[in-house]
């Protein structure tokens, strides 16, 4: 009975119901979310629309060029590399490195096992479905594995949302605490963007990516308020 008790008494904590409440709707409506897109591209609904916004994103006539001004493919490719491998395993190894000096090594454990979580999970989802990227337009970066669901669109959510939510939890001023979190979305938002700009992912992919990242750092998140708020 007590681990009941303890989670009645944090949900009933006034400081802590909001941010829960919130953490676990967006965690439950992303889930529900990449579940129904992956059922809908499995089945092949998807195509048409994924086919279309790939092709407006082109020049008419020209898959190989892309819409808007030749500096703005520069701009979405220095973005995308804010999703890559290199970027987020240097990110987080500097903020758990940074956690760890000033003796938040709970934090720091919380950090590692949210993004190391979500590239296990990007990186085996990616296997079972096996879907090939995209080859209606040219690819403007290299890319090697398989496309759904996007791993930029979804390590980068789950990365960012999870520094994010963690340095917002720490502030005091709710004004600091929505520019942190908005951060975090905006980041996640312009990776994606930039995958399927680039040829490189369907936008279903993109999609999938962020609400199976968004799902997975919310719950990480919910999970850690409950262990902080049973050790009290």
């Amino acid at each position: 009975m007590t681990r009941p008790r303890r989670l009645l008494r944090w949900t009933s904590n006034e400081k802590l119901e909001p941010a829960a409440i919130a953490a676990f709707c967006a965690m439950t409506g992303s889930a529900f979310l990449y579940a129904r897109i992956a059922s809908e591209m499995l089945k092949g609904e998807t195509s048409k629309f994924d086919e279309a916004l790939l092709l407006a994103l082109r020049q008419p006539g020209a898959v190989d060029v892309p819409i808007g001004p030749i500096w703005l493919t520069k701009v979405f490719a220095d973005l995308t590399s804010f999703g890559g491998t290199t970027a987020l395993c240097l990110i987080s190894l500097l903020a758990i490195v940074y956690l760890y000096i000033i003796g938040k090594r709970g934090d720091g454990l919380f950090v590692f096992l949210s993004v190391s979580g979500g590239w296990l999970i990007s990186h085996f989802t990616k296997l079972g479905f096996a879907r090939p990227r995209p080859d209606l337009v040219a690819h403007l970066v290299e890319v090697n594995d398989f496309s759904f669901p996007s791993g930029h669109a979804m390590v980068s959510a789950v990365t960012y949302l999870t520094l994010g939510l963690l340095l917002a939890g720490s502030q005091s001023s709710s004004a600091v605490r929505y520019y942190l979190v908005f951060v975090a979305l905006l980041l996640t938002l312009l990776i994606g963007i930039s995958r399927v700009y680039l040829g490189v992912h369907y936008p279903t992919d993109v999609l999938g990516g962020w609400s199976a990242g968004a799902a997975w750092a919310c719950g990480c998140w919910i999970i850690r308020r409950w262990h902080l708020s049973s050790q009290r």
